[in-house]
């Protein structure tokens, strides 16, 4: 992880992963007013958390494609933290064997 941010990313990606969430329990949870603690800015940005629509409820905040691969790659933990996912190179392998 080069970011110093990237384990506190983690840790919010995790937490968002098993399903979308209300934006006010987003923001209740994950905003901060410290200019150096860019958590939910940072992951927007990123691209790793979207605004979804939730049929008559409001918004909703669901986690990525992207989020759910920086996740994998960097905490080895399944979007719905039931199994370990497999890191970059056990995926790799996998590729391989398939081909066989």
């Amino acid at each position: 992880m080069s970011d110093g941010l990237d384990p506190l990313i983690c840790d919010f990606l995790e937490w968002l992963a098993p399903s979308p969430r209300p934006y006010a329990e987003v923001m209740e949870a994950w905003r901060t007013s410290c200019p150096r603690l860019t958590v939910w800015e940072d992951a927007i940005d990123r691209g790793f958390v979207a605004r979804v629509a939730a049929n008559g409820a409001g918004r909703k905040i669901a986690i990525t494609p992207a989020g759910r691969d920086f996740l994998a790659e960097n905490r080895r933990m399944a979007p719905g933290g039931e199994h370990a996912a497999p890191s970059r190179e056990e995926r790799e392998e996998i590729r391989k064997e398939g081909r066989r």
